[in-house]
């Protein structure tokens, strides 16, 4: 049976995460229908095996999905993975057989499915959510645990030995290693591999914002034994960060551990923040950069040479009806960013989360599906589009429906695409 979300309920979704009441202008949210019921998880049976043979990007689809450069090489439907809806996902490499692994963040928990076959995915076992259902979830790994944070109330960080996925014969319904109840909800989670910190963001105790929403630092060393030993509250909500051991092009703050926040007000004061939290007793405010045309400052990440930092605000298209927007700012000097170059993309579709491997910028671009942008001239501020996977061929427009996540960085060049209406596409090169 189809199930149709109403105006009402996606006006709520893009309060809670984006804007308050009184930002909303009048927005048009469309309806969404959401596919079949949910099939239950196969407890105690057999590992289900999702089989399928490569269809190739010809004349601009693959099957019927628009495409330039990829190919579809396997998915899973929201039906097979037992929920009705998709967020966030994250990857894990074993470090002793080199599988891959997509972490697929899902309304009712974390689904763990072996790709190391893609053509054969391996649906291993599910994580349930802590609490309650949520749309929000959140992971990251490290030190082969993934952590994971929801806004269902009481949820808190879950902890997880991924190293538990291997051997397995039978679907798994796992309980978590850990439960870090510090706080009681929050809407996301980055980790800084190179130290061993987890920074919990936009997080909430008994409903009051906790350090008003700014990152909460989580000591993850032990990753069992995760430790709250701080936070920073000073320059308001963040929404999303990327934290990095610094060996940038500013001679101030080489070998310190910095943190670039994407900030906002519920849609009023949207900035980049840059923080030195190397201390995590007295963490340092470096700079707070703003810009026009602000709808909602959403998610950022820095280049692997630290210089660049490319952002993505959620709602400037829908404020603003541009394109889809890629700010891109030059981190030379942590003490004072400038705005180095604007990325219009080719339709107006919103940007969700984007994320720098080498020389590309991948982004999840809700209905027009994962794009990929050449960076590699961006100093002489020039982007190229040079392949994409559009997942939600109704339409290209303003909405929030489509690719939430996209996860680049496994080895082997696979693609894992979370698609919030139909569930986990993988895709590849073609050339």
């Amino acid at each position: 049976m189809k199930k149709v979300f109403t105006l009402l309920y996606f006006l709520a979704v893009l309060l809670v995460a984006c804007a308050p009441p009184e930002d909303n202008n009048g927005m048009d949210i469309p309806e969404v229908t959401v596919p079949e019921d949910p099939i239950p998880d196969p407890q105690g049976q057999p590992i289900p095996i999702f089989t399928a043979e490569v269809t190739p990007c010809e004349g601009g689809f693959a099957g019927e999905y628009p495409c330039s450069n990829y190919n579809l090489i396997n998915r899973i439907s929201l039906a097979n993975l037992g929920t009705n809806f998709a967020n966030d996902n994250w990857g894990w490499t074993d470090p002793e057989s080199g599988k891959e692994y997509v972490l697929q963040g899902l309304k009712n928990g974390v689904a763990f499915l072996d790709i190391s076959n893609p053509a054969a995915m391996r649906y291993i076992g599910k994580l349930p959510t802590a609490s309650e259902e949520s749309t929000w979830r959140d992971i990251k790994v490290y030190s082969n645990h993934a952590y994971v944070v929801s806004e269902a109330p009481d949820h808190g960080l879950q902890v997880f030995d991924l190293t538990r996925l291997r051997n397995q014969t039978e679907f798994q319904t796992f309980t978590p290693d850990a439960v870090l109840n510090t706080f009681s909800r929050a809407h996301n989670i980055a980790i800084n591999e190179s130290t061993g910190y987890a920074y919990v963001i936009g997080a909430r105790v008994n409903g009051a914002a906790y350090y008003s929403g700014g990152p909460v630092f989580i000591d993850i060393n032990t990753p069992a034994a995760p430790q709250e030993v701080g936070g920073y509250g000073g320059s308001s909500y963040t929404h999303d960060a990327h934290i990095v051991t610094y060996q940038g092009p500013d001679p101030d703050y080489q070998g310190r551990e910095i943190l670039f926040g994407s900030n906002s007000d519920g849609g009023e004061n949207n900035k980049v923040v840059v923080l030195d939290v190397t201390d995590k007793s007295a963490p340092r405010l470096i700079s707070e950069t703003t810009y026009g045309n602000g709808g909602y400052t959403h998610q950022g990440w820095v280049d692997p040479d630290q210089r660049f930092f490319y952002l993505g605000d959620e709602l400037d298209e829908i404020r603003y009806g541009n394109n889809t927007r890629t700010l891109v700012f030059d981190m030379s000097d942590l003490d004072n960013p400038v705005l180095h170059y604007t990325y219009d993309g080719v339709t107006a579709a919103i940007d969700h989360n984007g994320y720098v491997k080498d020389d590309a910028l991948f982004i999840s671009n809700y209905t027009a599906g994962f794009r990929e942008i050449d960076i590699s001239d961006i100093a002489n501020q020039n982007m190229q589009e040079i392949g994409f996977f559009d997942t939600y061929p109704e339409n290209n427009n303003a909405s929030f429906d489509g690719v939430w996540n996209v996860y680049p960085f496994f080895a082997s060049g696979i693609i894992a695409i979370s698609d919030s209406d139909r569930g986990l596409f993988l895709v590849q090169k073609s050339n």
